[in-house]
């Protein structure tokens, strides 16, 4: 993978992180770079935009896997172009929810006990506060992909709309911050010796529901079913070797099959392990047999 040197001096944090702790973060040039903390976070996020790229979900960040080198250390990671336009500013719900009633949508969320209320109460907050009139549809395609790539990782903090602050407008954000899906936490939580199996058993959605499928009903059923994918479910593993073979080359100039993939999912040069590659591939196999209706 390509090496991009850091010389901003500021490492960002803020309420925008993992859920799971601070994810070492920085901006510079017009790119967001992040660093893996947990496990192959940047896999996972160049995983899920590969994919999507065939599918009806169009405004989505897209994320290539980088090295980072940092005060002399090297940190595995991946970056993405900033989507912000102009004097926009990224507006999570949860502050957003604090400007209209003065408390943080998962408190306001945790006083209503049915799933499909919350997403009725969250749909109406953005819409009363920002004038945005699609948020529902727009929320259950977030749901969809979280359920299809199991993100465990949608705090209300990572639910965010785009503000204007000299045009006083608001917009949808692009879809982002899906790091922590496909088990990529192998460091805590799903350890790559762990089985499909057990991750299953552990994992927890948000912010609804615990339940992926319990909150994709409900947005589905109040709004409609919106992803599909322009490939069959066992073509996945094709797509995803042409995606890492495409960045490998790019990293490095190549043209032509110049590389030492042949055929295969090892196109990073080592960068990640057969053990990390091959649970990305299981769980999507995995998943695409259970969401048949989205191919």
């Amino acid at each position: 993978m390509r090496m991009v040197e850091i010389h901003t001096k500021t490492v960002q944090t803020g309420d925008d992180h993992s859920s799971k702790g601070n994810q070492l973060k920085w901006f510079q040039d017009g790119w967001w770079y992040k660093a893996d903390g947990f496990g192959f976070e940047s896999l996972a996020e160049t995983v899920v935009s590969a994919l999507l790229k065939h599918s009806t979900i169009s405004d989505f960040v897209q994320y290539e896997p980088v090295n980072i080198r940092y005060k002399d250390r090297v940190y595995r990671g991946c970056r993405s172009q900033s989507f912000l336009k102009g004097n926009e500013e990224l507006v999570p719900l949860e502050r957003l929810s604090r400007i209209f009633s003065g408390f943080g949508l998962a408190q306001e969320l945790s006083r209503i006990s049915s799933c499909r209320e919350q997403i009725l109460y969250t749909e109406e907050l953005v819409r009363n506060v920002t004038g945005i009139r699609d948020f529902g549809e727009y929320l259950t395609k977030m749901l969809e992909m979280d359920a299809f790539f199991l993100n465990e990782d949608r705090h209300t903090n990572n639910i965010a709309v785009l503000y204007d602050r000299e045009e006083k407008n608001w917009r949808l954000c692009p879809f982002f911050d899906m790091g922590l899906s496909l088990f990529s936490d192998t460091k805590e939580d799903y350890p790559l010796e762990n089985g499909l199996d057990k991750c299953r058993e552990k994992i927890k959605a948000k912010p609804f529901s615990a339940d992926f499928d319990e909150q994709l009903d409900a947005a589905e059923e109040l709004y409609g079913t919106f992803l599909r994918f322009d490939f069959s479910g066992s073509q996945i593993e094709m797509i995803l070797t042409d995606a890492l073979w495409q960045i490998a080359a790019e990293d490095r100039n190549l043209t032509g099959r110049e590389t030492n993939t042949k055929g295969s999912l090892e196109a990073l040069d080592g960068e990640y392990s057969a053990g990390e590659l091959q649970r990305v591939v299981g769980v999507l196999r995995y998943q695409a047999g259970k969401y048949q209706y989205y191919f």
